[in-house]
């Protein structure tokens, strides 16, 4: 291979990576995310006459087709996924979906999450004696001068929607178990893994993407921007 032929894939292949980069960079929902702010997507798709189906928060089919035709009306790309463009145009407001991972308090705070596991459930329990998972994250929060609601469905109020797919260490990841609604709360640390107190095992990390898990999830907030 000659040189001129050489730099000309080189420069090829770093401009499809780089197209990918922002087109992921830009990506807030899409198709298999879940949670109260897919249901905020679909309500507004709704109020427009592009969506019939059942407010559920699950992004699925139906919910990608919408958004397509959304997109069609208003002239933007037609892909189903709600970009910062698609968001704009359909929710009136942007939204902030990128933090710096560097942050030292959200180190910090998951470092010292950690340090209770193996810290027995207890219903009720706001102390290192014993947790419930809405008590334990706001104690652990506590230590770093963010105060949260003492209960997960009220915790749900506070902070800033985010996206599954675009969740960062930090941010609350909630589930409907024993409630509807936000009943159950846990920190994410990365990874598709995130530490909560349980009631079967106390503190301990958890996987998102088990069938349990995720089955449950309900939405997420990012309290530290």
């Amino acid at each position: 291979m000659n040189l001129k032929l050489f730099l000309c894939c080189f420069i090829f292949i770093q401009l499809i990576m780089f197209s990918t980069t922002i087109t992921y960079a830009e990506t807030l929902y899409q198709q298999g995310d879940k949670g109260q702010d897919i249901i905020y997507i679909q309500q507004k798709l709704n109020q427009l006459g592009l969506y019939d189906a059942t407010l559920d928060g699950d992004f699925g089919e139906k919910t990608t087709r919408a958004v397509i035709a959304f997109q069609k009306r208003y002239s933007l790309k037609s892909n189903g996924i709600v970009d910062k463009k698609t968001y704009l145009a359909l929710m009136e407001r942007q939204i902030e979906s990128s933090r710096n991972y560097s942050t030292p308090d959200i180190n910090q705070i998951i470092s010292y999450s950690m340090k209770f596991i193996g810290v027995p459930y207890l219903f009720g329990g706001v102390s290192p004696s014993g947790f419930d998972c809405s008590g334990y994250v706001q104690y652990v929060f506590a230590q770093y001068q963010i105060n949260l609601p003492r209960t997960a469905d009220i915790q749900f109020t506070k902070g800033q929607l985010v996206s599954r797919s675009n969740l960062l260490p930090g941010d609350l990841v909630y589930f409907t178990t024993y409630a509807p609604g936000a009943s159950h709360v846990g920190i994410y640390i990365g990874d598709g893994k995130f530490i909560n107190a349980q009631s079967s095992k106390g503190v301990a990390i958890a996987n998102l993407n088990t069938t349990y898990w995720s089955s449950r999830y309900f939405g997420a907030k990012r309290i530290i921007i």
